[in-house]
């Protein structure tokens, strides 16, 4: 999907390792079990870095994502398995025939954080500010491969107030789509679709969001002590207008910024923390004991290989140099002896346990097989086709990627792999801060780079669209007609056929690795944490925001 905001979240997913740090004080789980009062109920998490946003219709980051998800409720939310649920809208949407209108009413009871109604309008008024291009996110894409009129709108065509969606009344929204969108209902669960009170947003003017005092709430909970995007620290209190503040079992989560990992681990192993991430030898040397548990993920961290620099075909235009590469890689061993955390061999573009066949219900990792598996002996023969193709002996390419440890960690692993069993292939890396890896990356200044992707809602468009031809970040010179008019078809004549739509993403992920070798992907991620057994109900999500805390319980 064309989005720019996943350029910003690039820098922080190509981290693949500095995800949240979720920690709750032991101190205070063991005195809360004492004293059965929601209120007396504290808890202590960590950040890997500051909250830079509270407004959902600005540019964002992990940090942002999960935060907006504890102040802030849209129209549905997920279960903890990831099910659909209603929120502010009270049942499931109704729609036409043909699936492009969308009737949702909304419940009465849900409130903002200063006791007025949560109305159809204020899930309009922030929509239009979504798609304006004076306030626009990059996630305007989502409205614009969906809402009616929105593509106009953004492109200056016409004004904000021509977004089809309507409000017959305070509770009843309706909304026209300008096609057949299968996931909508997974995007009306992402934070760029939650809504924003009108009168107070323009009081604020540019200060919304910037800070607690500068910002209304409907989710969970409120925010109190953040004084913005330098903030060290903020806590999440529990809302005592939200329409389900029964369900919420904790007073406060006190959030604090702890960028290293090992500092985590000591907060946990000192008894101030009852949650910490683990990666690598930490991983390995923790995966034995009781309090260590591994969390599923839906991201995929892969190569991206640049067929085009400056205007030139680079050596990686040469598919046969390509399947080289993504052959000779032993990723097996590098999930299991180098990262260690649960993490597992990736042999596909879309994730397992992501999405599921609309008839069968068998997962699309079982439909579509694995692709570019480790064969150091096939590796070699593209490689001899390579060279003689190219009429080199020697190539040499960069391997780009952000400077965290981890991140140089894997690319040590993966320039020994390539360069020992692809003789006269030489791997330059470059390791330089995540902000500057990212905009090279854009740029098409590089050669291979490492990339990752969470999906922002379920369904396989989410991936498969990053590499079509037109994709705003696709800068990697990839460009297949075939592909592209597969994944196409899944939105246009394929998308109210469930079945038809899924065998074209089957076979469009054939072409993308099998045929063409455009990335190779490395591992799906998983995250190792230890966590006290008093903590439970933090719930982590495949798509859209990481984590959700209204179920956090303590004993």
């Amino acid at each position: 999907m064309n989005l720019f905001k996943k350029v910003a979240l690039l820098s922080l997913l190509t981290l693949s390792f500095a995800l949240l740090l979720a920690a709750c004080g032991q101190k205070n789980s063991d005195t809360s079990s004492s004293n059965n009062s929601t209120a007396s109920k504290k808890v202590n998490f960590l950040e890997t870095s500051e909250l830079l946003t509270l407004n959902t219709t600005d540019e964002e980051d992990f940090t942002s994502f999960t935060a907006q998800n504890q102040v802030f409720e849209g129209l549905y939310g997920l279960d903890k398995k990831d099910n659909f649920v209603p929120a502010v809208a009270d049942g499931m949407p109704k729609t036409n025939k043909a699936k492009t209108v969308y009737t949702i009413k909304l419940k009465k009871n849900a409130k903002w954080s200063d006791g007025s109604a949560v109305t159809a309008n204020d899930f309009i008024y922030a929509w239009r500010r979504a798609v304006d291009p004076k306030t626009a996110p990059g996630y305007a894409s989502l409205f614009k491969d969906s809402i009616k009129n929105a593509t106009a709108i953004n492109d200056g065509k016409m004004p904000a107030d021509k977004l089809a969606v309507k409000a017959p009344d305070d509770h009843t929204l309706v909304i026209t789509l300008k096609k057949p969108v299968p996931y909508f209902i997974s995007l009306l669960s992402f934070e760029t679709f939650f809504p924003e009170k009108q009168a107070f947003v323009e009081k604020q003017g540019d200060k919304y969001g910037t800070d607690a005092k500068h910002t209304l709430y409907n989710g969970p909970f409120v925010m109190k002590e953040w004084k913005g995007n330098t903030s060290k620290e903020w806590t999440y209190a529990k809302n005592e207008h939200y329409w389900d503040k029964k369900n919420v079992q904790v007073g406060e989560i006190h959030v604090s910024v702890a960028k290293d990992i090992n500092a985590g681990v000591n907060l946990f192993e000192t008894k101030k923390a009852d949650r910490a991430p683990l990666s690598g030898d930490y991983a390995k040397q923790y995966k034995n004991r009781k309090d260590f548990q591994t969390e599923n993920d839906a991201l995929i961290n892969y190569l991206r290989f640049n067929q085009k620099r400056s205007g030139k075909k680079t050596p990686l235009a040469n598919n046969d140099l390509r399947h080289a590469i993504s052959l000779a890689v032993d990723k097996d061993t590098l999930t299991k002896q180098v990262l260690g955390d649960g993490s597992f061999a990736a042999n596909g573009l879309l994730p397992k346990n992501f999405v599921q066949n609309p008839k069968t219900g068998a997962d699309f990792r079982e439909d579509s097989g694995d692709h570019l598996v480790y064969n150091k002996a096939e590796a070699k023969t593209y490689f001899a086709k390579a060279q003689k193709q190219l009429g080199k002996k020697e190539i040499t390419l960069d391997l780009l990627g952000d400077d965290q440890d981890t991140t140089k960690t894997i690319f040590a692993y993966i320039k020994d792999q390539l360069e020992n069993n692809l003789p006269g292939l030489k791997i330059n890396v470059r390791n330089i801060p995540a902000k500057t890896a990212t905009q090279f990356t854009r740029d098409g200044n590089y050669d291979m780079s490492l990339n990752a992707w969470m999906p922002d809602f379920k369904d396989p468009w989410t991936y498969s669209s990053l590499f079509l031809s037109d994709y705003y970040n696709n800068s990697m010179g990839y460009s297949s007609k075939a592909y592209d008019k597969l994944v196409n078809s899944t939105e246009t004549t394929l998308a109210t056929k469930p079945e038809a739509r899924w065998d074209a993403f089957v076979k469009s992920e054939k072409i993308l690795l099998d045929d063409d070798a455009a990335i190779l992907p490395l591992y799906q991620r998983k995250t190792a944490v230890l966590q006290n057994p008093n903590l439970s109900g933090v719930q982590k999500h495949a798509f859209g925001s990481p984590y959700s805390y209204k179920y956090i319980r303590l004993k």
